[in-house]
């Protein structure tokens, strides 16, 4: 997949989840997203606001696209590394759990792999394929 397909699929599954959030029956009284996911309106409102900006973004170009990324990547690592070390809130901010927390990590590691070392998604969306002399 490509660098705007990847964003695609950003955009609209942080939208979907942070829609979701606020869903009752989907998520629980007591603040679980599908039984396993800690989340609250707090926590809601950041996936919105991600899945917001991504698509922003992957209307641009491929460079803002990558950027995205780097950027998302960076600070949901810092989220992962504050989720395992608090143990239940980032910062007081939004609840965790061990589940957001490993969601979290591979959420990191896949946006950072496509904003620092995914050259083949890059190439894919601008090379023409067969291309040659």
């Amino acid at each position: 997949m490509n660098l705007k397909t990847w964003g695609w699929v950003f955009a609209v599954v942080f939208l979907a989840i942070g829609i979701l959030g606020f869903i009752p029956g989907i998520t629980t009284a007591d603040g679980m997203l599908l039984g396993l996911f800690m989340v609250d309106g707090v926590h809601n409102v950041v996936h919105l606001l991600t899945g917001l900006v991504a698509l922003i973004v992957v209307m641009k170009s491929e460079s803002a696209m990558r950027m995205f990324f780097k950027v998302f990547g960076i600070i949901y690592a810092v989220v992962v590394v504050i989720g395992f070390v608090q143990g239940d809130t980032v910062f007081g901010l939004f609840g965790v759990n061990l589940w957001d927390n490993i969601l979290h990590l591979v959420v990191a590691v896949v946006a950072l792999w496509l904003g620092f070392w995914n050259k083949k998604a890059a190439m894919s969306s601008s090379v023409p394929m067969g291309g040659g002399m």
